[in-house]
């Protein structure tokens, strides 16, 4: 008995729907790269935010919040900003406001892409005087640099980790173009 033939583009569109699923993370290998945008970083890092950490033993706590991500274009370096918040003696409990820019790298113990060399553009806390400031941004620098060290900004799913070609690993990292673009390297 012949089949109806109306059936057969209905199973290849299937087919090429089902592949292009599966095909998106690995083509972006292809090219020996796979790339990023804002949004992507922007929803992993609403998920880990707000954080605290206790500085000075305890008597002073910074608590960064509402993480905000943005690739300019044109610039070679990512912009965060945050709400941050200092708890300690003389401190206002009004959030101030944190804007940093930076690279990224990729280190393989936390699969994640961390700030390379962050820059402090803006800090301020307001009903702060500036020795206050000054110490609190002394704080908040040390804080960027144990942040840049431990805690990824984004981290890479097993799956496409998985999908990387043999004999390559992870290589360069960039901000090019409004996107993060992450390189192969053998």
């Amino acid at each position: 008995m012949r089949r109806p033939l109306y059936l057969f583009p209905a199973l290849c569109l299937l087919l090429v729907a089902t592949a292009c699923t599966s095909l998106g993370v690995v083509s972006a290998w292809l090219n020996d790269q796979v790339a990023f945008s804002a949004p992507q970083l922007q929803r992993q890092l609403d998920t880990r935010f707000p954080r605290t950490f206790d500085k000075l033993g305890g008597l002073v706590s910074v608590t960064l919040d509402e993480p905000r991500l943005t690739i300019p274009q044109g610039d070679r370096r990512l912009r965060l900003d945050f709400d941050i918040g200092v708890d300690g003696v003389g401190a206002d409990s009004r959030p101030g406001h944190l804007a940093l820019v930076s690279g990224l790298r990729y280190d393989p113990s936390t699969r994640g892409l961390h700030l390379e060399n962050p820059e402090l553009l803006q800090f301020g806390l307001p009903g702060s005087n500036a020795l206050l400031q000054g110490g609190a941004r002394g704080i908040v620098n040390s804080l960027l640099a144990e942040y840049a060290r431990s805690e990824p900004v984004y981290r890479l799913d097993d799956d496409l980790l998985s999908k990387l070609p043999s004999g390559k690993s992870i290589g360069n990292v960039d901000v090019t173009d409004g996107r993060v673009v992450v390189h192969l390297a053998r």
